[in-house]
């Protein structure tokens, strides 16, 4: 059956914040019967898309008269929004909502609810009806816009709730959202993915690409920028189709253009991009446009032809070369990082070399490397040929080495420079330390205080490393 594309209609939302209204009027009493305000815990696992979406259930859960608590001891409703993309997210996220079961025997009151990529499969759905039984309530990705009407059937059924629907993916506008930073914007632009690459459960669990209206992205961004916003991070699992289901020849680089005219100083960024789908016509975007920051993250996943076309991937090494070679040749000094997937199914130790020579030739700044992961019912699950753990650990650490060392020669070539970094706060690993991020997304550390975060500042190099370089503001 084909999946339908819904768009929710204001009158629907519009009731989703009547039902806040009565889970209001419900937390009220909770408040005067315990003498202070219910909280709640939001949990999120995996991609940028999922603390997005984690976002709008807090400002949904806020509207409705909580309290946000980041310790799940003192909270009255918990809410895990998971991931599936690897299975240790999963389990993961299982082994945590297994430590809940004692908060439950504590509280009676408390409610647990599940939504995300990991719940929208039917064996874990099933796995946490059958073995979790303090869950309260679960739900799918295309559920999330009915989070205040779920959560007051919970209240007042008294049951444990099941909410998917797969037979459609929708697209909404209008629900409260609490962003986590004052001056950082996650702003989805489309959902849902086309691809079936072999190892990937998205298309899945998230559903078919729909985009939302630029007037509606342009105006977000437009009051966030008003705000004093200073970065904003365009989403999507693959931008570079945005626009294709709109009915018109607006294209993601169009996009890029109008959101780089509206007024304020801000960088913009986005993730992720396909090869297949990405043009020239993006790269000269970016090298055009000031507001764009210089730095292209572009999956290659693997470097070898035969195992690409296993992958599903529909473009091959010498097609990725090129488009990265017209990015290096336009974007002055680009920033390029990248995903790699290790031990894919049937990989030779021969194929395994081709990805390290596109590290090589590429010069990454950074990749995020993946051993690979069986996904159920995902067409490599089922290959013959799948690798054995050691092989894909040993693959693994001389790709962590190769890439380690490019990226350290990278970096000691900005010792002694002066470079631009938005400032985002306390170093999480030198307490002394805060941290920002340049416009090719390297991370710097540096001496500062409160007053620098969510700043732009320019810092000069003094040392760099493998994982990040080491400067001084210039006032």
């Amino acid at each position: 059956m084909e999946e339908k594309i819904v768009n929710i209609s204001q009158e629907d939302i519009e009731r989703q914040y009547e039902y806040m209204s009565l889970m209001k009027e419900r937390t009220n009493a909770i408040s005067l019967e315990k003498g202070c305000t219910p909280k709640v815990h939001v949990l999120t696992f995996g991609c940028q898309q999922n603390e997005a979406d984690s976002e709008y259930i807090a400002g949904m859960a806020l509207e409705m008269g909580y309290e946000k608590t980041d310790t799940p001891e003192n909270a009255d409703l918990i809410v895990v929004n998971t991931c599936a993309v690897r299975e240790h997210a999963e389990l993961k996220a299982l082994s945590i909502t297994g430590q809940f079961k004692h908060l439950k025997a504590k509280n009676r009151s408390l409610k647990i609810g599940i939504c995300g990529c990991m719940v929208t499969q039917e064996h874990r759905k099933d796995d946490i009806k059958n073995k979790y039984p303090y869950v309260d309530f679960l739900f799918g990705t295309n559920m999330l816009w009915r989070f205040p009407e779920i959560l007051n059937e919970s209240f007042e059924r008294k049951k444990r709730l099941f909410y998917f629907d797969h037979e459609s993916s929708n697209i909404w506008e209008g629900l409260p959202v609490k962003r986590e930073s004052g001056f950082k914007a996650w702003i989805s632009v489309m959902y849902g993915c086309n691809n079936f690459c072999s190892y990937c459960v998205v298309p899945y669990v998230r559903g078919r690409e729909r985009s939302r209206q630029p007037k509606d992205i342009l105006r977000q961004i437009e009051c966030l920028a008003k705000q004093g916003y200073k970065e904003f991070t365009l989403l999507g699992q693959n931008v570079n189709s945005y626009g294709k289901d709109l009915g018109t020849e607006y294209d993601f680089s169009d996009l890029l253009n109008d959101i780089c005219a509206i007024d304020g100083d801000f960088w913009v960024r986005f993730m992720t991009s396909h090869p297949k789908d990405a043009s020239k016509k993006l790269i000269d975007t970016i090298a055009k446009q000031d507001k764009i920051v210089k730095h292209l993250h572009l999956p290659f996943q693997a470097g070898n032809d035969r195992v690409l076309r296993l992958m599903n991937r529909k473009y091959d090494s010498k097609g990725y070369f090129e488009l990265v070679s017209y990015a290096k040749e336009k974007i002055e000094n680009v920033g390029l990082t990248s995903d790699v997937i290790v031990g894919f199914p049937t990989e030779t130790d021969e194929e395994f070399e081709d990805t390290l020579e596109m590290l090589r030739k590429v010069e990454f700044d950074s990749v995020y490397s993946f051993i690979y992961s069986p996904r159920k019912d995902t067409p490599a699950a089922k290959m013959e040929g799948q690798i054995p753990d050691e092989t894909k650990k040993k693959r693994f650490a001389k790709l962590l080495e190769v890439q380690n060392s490019i990226t350290k020669d990278l970096n000691s070539e900005y010792v002694g420079k002066t470079i631009k970094i938005l400032v985002e706060g306390k170093s999480k690993t030198d307490d002394d330390k805060y941290t920002g991020r340049n416009d090719k997304n390297r991370l710097v550390h540096i001496d500062g205080d409160d007053s620098l975060v969510g700043q732009f500042v320019n810092v000069k190099i003094d040392k760099a490393d493998t994982f990040a370089m080491y400067g001084t503001v210039i006032k």
